[in-house]
């Protein structure tokens, strides 16, 4: 049976989950044991531009008030931190993170030169790239590229999606992206796409290499699914797509598998109309899939071990706009949430609404400083071979 590219493309679902995996991945025939401390990232991206100003409320400035005459949310509905800062009223498990010492916000955390178009400033974030340069790989994907060579089990990046984002894509290694172990192993265990990866014979470069990835994907489909059975979660998490999602990170971590990095996402936040109702109901479906995740990762005693950071690609302005909403904005916040924190609470200046630039918070912090910590301080490896050169590192962890 032979197939011509295009057709192999027309298989399906599989066939499109296999061109995400990395080449190197072969058979997995033993578990690779977690060593005790083993560091694990887990990144949140709120898609859509959250807008920070009502995550992290300045409760005491006249400016935010002023400028937000219908949205702003008032200091006695503020889940208070400190005299000048309250979190978004959902947020009552972050309250409870940030004062059990498990909870570090970062604010106006951007880059310079902004852009705020969704698709251009995700690419920045995810690829870690000037706001003047285009890159074809992500940040973490350069990680797989520096950490994967020669790795026998490279599961070392998982993404809860249908579809690969780029910052999980390097030059030679790629994470892999499904919703559902057990959705991918029964798809990859179909006698269709069986027989078709046994019937090929080599054929000519393009379509061998696509029947390659399609038999490493059906190994490592059958890995993933029986990894996360070691340890499923008892913890009883909330039946959204966000907490269907933690609850399965949270099965990978507790069992044998060895990936580094988890990538999730929540959205849309881009609320240019009736800002007050979309933001609550997402951050109810956020706050509910983080207080379940936390209490599983505690009671298995794991918390110490992993770092959970959220970031989305912009903020909002200052001021609402005349339909109850806000509109793309500039810099933002970044929450960080583990067990093994150093430094706890704000750890810098909430965002000055008296300097802006036409309207938009200036940023204070570069995010690849974040990604530079992160990247040493957390996951150990050199951060200028990943982002191509040195950052400022902080040192919240």
């Amino acid at each position: 049976m032979i197939f011509k590219r295009r057709e192999f493309l027309q298989i399906g679902s599989l066939a499109t989950a296999s061109l995400m995996m990395p080449k190197f991945l072969k058979a997995f025939e033993k578990p690779a044991l977690v060593p005790a401390g083993n560091k694990v990232v887990v990144v949140l991206q709120f898609s859509g531009g959250n807008d920070g100003l009502n995550t992290v409320i300045p409760i005491q400035n006249d400016i935010y008030y002023k400028a937000r005459k219908v949205i702003g949310i008032t200091k006695d509905k503020a889940l208070g931190l400190t005299d000048e800062a309250g979190l978004h009223p959902s947020l009552l498990a972050f309250k409870e993170l940030y004062d059990g010492g498990n909870l570090s916000i970062m604010n106006s955390v951007g880059y310079p030169n902004p852009d705020k178009s969704h698709f251009r400033s995700m690419d920045i974030w995810q690829s870690a790239s000037n706001s003047n340069e285009y890159l074809n790989t992500g940040w973490i994907g350069r990680y797989l590229d520096a950490q994967c060579k020669g790795c026998d089990k490279p599961t070392q990046a998982l993404e809860l999606d249908d579809t690969l984002s780029l910052a999980l894509k390097g030059a030679n290694s790629k994470g892999l992206a499904f919703k559902d172990p057990r959705k991918l192993y029964n798809t990859s265990n179909e006698k269709f796409y069986k027989d078709i990866n046994a019937a090929h014979h080599p054929h000519n470069e393009s379509v061998d290499y696509l029947y390659k990835t399609m038999s490493e994907t059906l190994s490592s489909a059958d890995y993933i699914f029986k990894q996360s059975k070691l340890h499923p979660s008892a913890q009883t998490y909330p039946s959204t797509e966000l907490g269907k999602n933690l609850k399965t990170i949270a099965s990978l971590i507790l069992s044998d598998i060895n990936t580094k990095v988890y990538y999730v996402s929540l959205g849309s936040f881009d609320t240019h109309v009736g800002q007050e109702q979309q933001q609550k109901r997402l951050f109810d479906e956020l706050n509910d899939a983080i207080k379940a995740f936390t209490t599983d990762l505690k009671s298995n005693n794991r918390f110490e071990d992993v770092l959970l950071m959220t970031f989305s690609e912009f903020g909002r302005r200052v001021a609402q706009n005349a339909s109850n909403g806000t509109d793309h904005g500039t810099a933002n916040n970044m929450f960080f949430i583990s067990g093994g924190l150093k430094q706890k609470g704000l750890l810098n200046a909430m965002p000055d609404l008296s300097d802006l630039n036409e309207g938009d918070l200036k940023y204070k912090v570069d995010f690849k400083d974040v990604y530079a910590t992160v990247l040493n301080n957390w996951l150990g490896v050199s951060d200028p071979t990943i982002l191509g050169k040195t950052y400022n590192p902080l040192s919240f962890i």
